[in-house]
């Protein structure tokens, strides 16, 4: 049982590649930009049209699209249509990388992309990676983490090559059973938590094989996951579990909280902003905008347009799609 797709751009029926680069191009020579144009089109194409227009592009004018666009755009505008031209593995293990590198490592950006996925995206992040950084993401993000949190991550990385959290086998009663006694038995159960149960089970098993052993938890011990883990887990490892604990139960309501707290205060995190929007437009942003208007009361578009201005608020609400 996989959640319902629910995108906001789903591509154009009668697309033409080589039209679309026309275009674009055209929106990008001579003086001026023609901002519009690059808006329309972009914003409405699926990635996979866009990878088609990309080649098109080369093909009639010997160029790189992205570098093209780079040139001619700037700040938050340029984040969102750069993040909608690369292929979304690509995007996020650019934005896995960049988190790391430098100073720090931006810990919440790893829960929001490592901890929301299912075992098939996360393969691809995986080999993605190693692809673009020759080296493994397992590795980068062991030097970069400690404790039971990198041990969560590392699990959550390296298990999809065991073909665990498989979202078609199918969900298994009795292994659920199983599963919520031995997190009873790690955590309520006893003084003190054995996190490495935790992280096991959390980071193995499949969305909706998790979803049943949830449920077996609240029969067995009266509480729900949830509770359980804010009462006996802090620090970033309650913050990744707590992640894929909301996305197994509503993962719209999760990403649409993130933006939330992405809005709020002094500032906007526009790196966040553009990430989510972007990399979840294809999937489920239709049921984000729902829940994030259900929890606050006030619709994303509003919020957005509040915090945003010029081409990259106009970018940012086209990809919201009609309210």
């Amino acid at each position: 049982m996989s959640p319902l797709r629910e995108p906001t751009v789903v591509g154009v029926p009668n697309f033409n590649a080589s039209e679309d680069a026309a275009t674009l191009r055209a929106a990008m020579k001579g003086l001026g930009t023609d901002e519009e144009a690059i808006i329309a089109i972009l914003t409405t194409r699926s990635n996979a049209q866009r990878q088609a227009i990309s080649q098109a592009f080369t093909h009639e004018y010997g160029r790189d699209i992205i570098e093209d666009l780079k040139s001619e755009l700037g700040g938050h505008f340029e984040d969102v249509i750069v993040a909608l031209m690369m292929p979304p593995a690509e995007y996020l293990c650019r934005e896995l990388h960049h988190c790391m590198e430098g100073l720090g490592t931006e810990e919440e950006v790893l829960v929001e992309i490592l901890c929301t996925r299912t075992k098939p995206e996360i393969a691809d992040i995986v080999d993605t990676y190693e692809r673009l950084y020759n080296r493994p993401l397992a590795e980068h993000m062991c030097s970069e983490t400690s404790g039971d949190f990198r041990r969560l991550l590392t699990l959550i990385v390296t298990s999809v090559r065991k073909g665990a959290r498989d979202e078609e086998a199918g969900v298994d009663p009795a292994r659920a059973a199983e599963a919520a006694q031995q997190l009873y038995d790690a955590g309520e159960a006893k003084w003190g938590t054995d996190e490495e149960i935790f992280n096991k089970i959390l980071a193995h098993e499949s969305f909706a094989q998790l979803r049943l052993i949830f449920e077996e938890y609240k029969n067995l011990s009266g509480r729900t996951i949830e509770q359980a883990i804010k009462a006996e887990i802090d620090g970033e490892l309650k913050d990744a579990l707590s992640a894929i604990v909301e996305c197994v139960e509503n993962a719209a309501a999760w990403f649409a909280q993130r933006l939330r707290t992405a809005m709020q205060g002094a500032g906007t995190e526009d790196k966040t902003l553009v990430r989510i929007i972007t990399s979840r437009a294809e999937i489920d942003l239709a049921a984000i905008k729902r829940e994030y208007e259900r929890l606050y009361d006030k619709t994303l578009e509003s919020d957005i347009s509040g915090e945003t201005s010029g081409d990259y608020k106009r970018a940012l609400v086209a990809l919201l799609g009609p309210a």
